[in-house]
């Protein structure tokens, strides 16, 4: 047998030893078993909202927890095979497909491990709107909210639209909805920022050239539990008549509801639900998660006046690139990842760009496609 295969189960080995100090896996181990305590209380599905959180929380604990274990078992049946491999050319054979494969899952579970944000656990609260662009840019976020729905369900994630406003002749002026399931606010965190779509329009009869903009924002769907400072004297409250699809109801009565926080210039909107207030507590639960965000990423970076000097709109600003003219292509600004399939990633799959994120959030190199 090659001492290169047994050099790399070693380094399977002191890599997994690290995961299980850097995850406090003993920790998560004790968690998940109380949780799965508290689950088969008979009172445990009395308050809902409570109950899917800490099943939300068990979720979570298992996307780590178990594909652990599975390595750790794996390390442990590649000692096995390492040692007959000596004495059966058959089982030889198997070796290097078993590390790759190991190498492979250890990888995906190390990109997992950099999901150790405070609310990273939560679900995610993704805010779409329209910018430059004219109608384009309509089309384009009403695009992108496709795109973030295939790879939800691509992941078995839960999707919940909160708001969403049409524009007249094609597409969404703004729309929001929550993702929820493990790690999904980690995962999506990164997606904030204005994307950039070079296309030749389609609502262009000259077939000229079109740069359309669409800003998202992201922000985690953190528990009524969690505890945030926000004075009520600080928001500004107005009401309005919901616009779009809803009936006749919600058209006839000022259901609609935006919270405006002074302080920071942060709004929110909801009108999606027929019940004023319905809206007004979804308004509020958007305010309490967007201002966690701003303050985490105050502890995170100090940079206090990131909401003040944010770019808006328009060129330079973007984070992400989307090309369909003159080739076909989406390359991240900020890592460097690209993908050469344009409808690849209109059809959801922009894990490799999440990924990247995460790496360089660290530091770490990003693999190119």
């Amino acid at each position: 047998m090659e001492r290169e295969f047994y050099d790399r189960a070693e380094s399977i080995r002191q890599r997994l030893l690290q995961l299980k100090d850097s995850l406090d896996y003993a920790a998560k181990q004790q968690q998940l078993k109380d949780i799965e305590q508290r689950m088969s209380a008979p009172d445990f599905w009395d308050n809902q909202e409570k109950a899917q959180e800490t099943v939300g929380q068990m979720k979570s604990l298992k996307s780590l927890v178990e594909p652990l274990d599975a390595c750790l078992s794996g390390i442990e049946d590649l000692d096995v095979m390492l040692e007959m491999a000596e004495e059966d050319d058959s089982l030889a054979d198997e070796v290097p497909g078993t590390i790759e494969k190991l190498e492979s899952d250890l990888e995906t579970l190390e990109l997992k491990a950099l999901l150790d944000g405070p609310y990273d656990n939560c679900g995610a609260i993704v805010t779409i709107n329209a910018r430059d662009g004219g109608t384009d840019a309509n089309d384009w976020a009403e695009m992108m909210l496709t795109m973030y729905g295939r790879w939800a369900d691509q992941n078995e994630y839960d999707v919940e639209l909160i708001d969403r406003t049409d524009n007249e002749e094609a597409g969404i002026n703004n729309a929001t909805f929550v993702v929820r399931g493990p790690m999904a606010y980690g995962y999506l965190k990164g997606e904030t920022g204005m994307h950039r779509l070079v296309r030749i329009s389609p609502f262009n009869s000259e077939g000229k050239r079109q740069t359309s903009f669409a800003a998202v924002d992201v922000s985690p769907e953190i528990p009524d539990s969690e505890e945030v400072d926000i004075d009520e004297e600080d928001v500004r409250v107005d009401t309005y008549r919901a616009s779009g699809a809803g009936g006749q109801h919600v058209n006839k009565t000022d259901s609609a509801i935006r919270l405006t926080h002074v302080p920071t210039g942060i709004v929110v909107q909801c009108q999606q639900e027929r019940s004023q207030h319905k809206n007004r507590a979804q308004a509020w639960k958007m305010l309490r998660s967007r201002i966690a965000r701003v303050e985490e990423e105050r502890r995170e970076s100090q940079q206090a006046e990131k909401y003040k000097t944010q770019a808006k709109v328009g060129f330079g600003s973007q984070i992400r690139n989307y090309f369909l003219h003159p080739d076909q292509r989406v390359k991240d600004a900020r890592t460097g990842f690209y993908m050469g399939s344009f409808h690849s990633v209109m059809n959801g799959e922009i894990q490799g760009f999440l990924d990247a994120y995460l790496r360089w959030r660290v530091g770490q190199e990003s693999p190119q496609n």
